[in-house]
């Protein structure tokens, strides 16, 4: 069938539409007094508000995502999954409700017409269970809820990941678990917070003196690259100040856009890495660290510590010292769970790969490791 033209709507506004006009209906003609969650949460750009029309490309369109309780997830989640496909519209303002799987063996979907049942995108789960399989939570007790975070559940989570449970929309929250659920992971508790910050001046200050030291031994090339590290360490430590979850790399320069203070840093940031020499990267970069110390600084957070560039040691490179604003945060941590940790973090601090992130377990495994 011929796919018709139709005007790009954000992802949430096109689930909004079809849980409404579509799937609300149909729930309550079959299920009279189901209680149940509407939602879309979870993967996908149009979760974290950067969706445009390249990404209805693929797993893009009109998804939905449902939590029932346990018991009635194994009551009626099939049925319901088999009658959405049955007596969904083909199409919601002219965006296909069927995804097509141009390889059997490849997961993603394209959106296509059909005359048949649509494979739609509406998933039926529990909130436990959900949760368990995004964040590796604990898996949920007989209420199908999880219980608190631990310390080391934290450190377990990767911000991209919270981002999408805490992301999204609820359209309806009949169960009402979904809802503490995403009131309980919107940010950290404060303890950990302070680690966290820690933890990243931490990162910047194990690497800002090699900008200077690549490029004296002719390296121009590492110094580049090193100093976009930092840049990039730099963005999500502001990220971390402003209490905001960060996406991963190709989201991360659009999160830190919005943040209020970006403005002020974008020239400073941008100039680092695209500079020519490195004497103009390193001042760059000290301008960045500077403006970013003071508004560390002005959360009150730990003792102020003087947020101004500096040699490193005897050597002629302009650095922050970024340790110094890594033990004063540390000195703030007093949780038991907490103090006595290496300054590694939580996981996305130390490991960036899609691959091992996506594995709760052995991400778990990894950060028991580590102390």
């Amino acid at each position: 069938m011929t796919t018709p033209a139709r005007a790009f709507l954000p992802g949430l506004e096109l689930s909004r539409i079809l849980y409404e006009e579509a799937v609300r209906p149909i729930l309550d003609a079959e299920f009279p007094g189901l209680r149940y969650a509407a939602a879309r949460v979870g993967p996908g750009s149009e979760v974290l508000g950067f969706d445009t029309a390249r990404s209805a490309d693929h797993e893009w369109g009109p998804r939905l995502d449902l939590f029932l309780r346990p018991a009635d997830g194994d009551a009626h989640g099939k049925r319901i999954h088999r009658l959405l496909a049955e007596r969904l519209p083909k199409q919601v303002r002219g965006w296909p409700t069927h995804f097509r799987h141009a390889d059997p063996a490849d997961p993603v979907g394209h959106m296509e017409l059909t005359d048949g049942p649509v494979d739609h995108r509406v998933s039926v789960d529990d909130v436990g269970g959900w949760l368990h399989g995004r964040l590796g939570l604990h898996p949920p007790g007989p209420g199908g809820e999880p219980g608190e975070p631990t310390v080391r559940d934290w450190l377990a989570m990767p911000q991209q990941k919270l981002a999408e449970v805490t992301g999204g929309a609820v359209f309806h929250d009949g169960v009402g678990a979904l809802t503490r659920a995403r009131r309980e992971l919107a940010w950290y508790p404060e303890q950990v917070w302070r680690y966290l910050l820690a933890c990243q001046w931490q990162r910047i200050s194990q690497e800002e003196a090699f900008v200077g030291r690549c490029a004296e031994v002719g390296d121009d090339l590492g110094s580049a690259v090193v100093a976009g590290r930092l840049v990039r360490d730099l963005m999500r430590l502001c990220l971390l100040l402003e209490r905001e979850y960060a996406p991963y790399g190709k989201w991360l320069g659009s999160a830190f856009a919005r943040l209020p203070g970006a403005g002020d840093l974008l020239p400073s940031l941008r100039g680092a890495v695209t500079a020519d020499d490195c004497a103009t990267r390193e001042r760059h970069l000290c301008d960045a660290y500077e403006r970013v110390a003071a508004a560390q600084n002005r959360t009150g957070l730990a003792e102020e510590v003087d947020p101004t560039r500096r040699p490193y040691h005897s050597r002629p490179f302009q650095v922050l010292h970024a340790e110094r604003f890594a033990h004063a945060l540390a000195r703030t941590v007093t949780d038991p769970d907490l103090r006595d940790l290496p300054l590694t973090g939580g996981v996305d601090q130390w490991a960036d790969s899609t691959d091992f992130l996506g594995r709760p377990e052995a991400v778990r495994a990894a950060v028991d490791a580590l102390g």
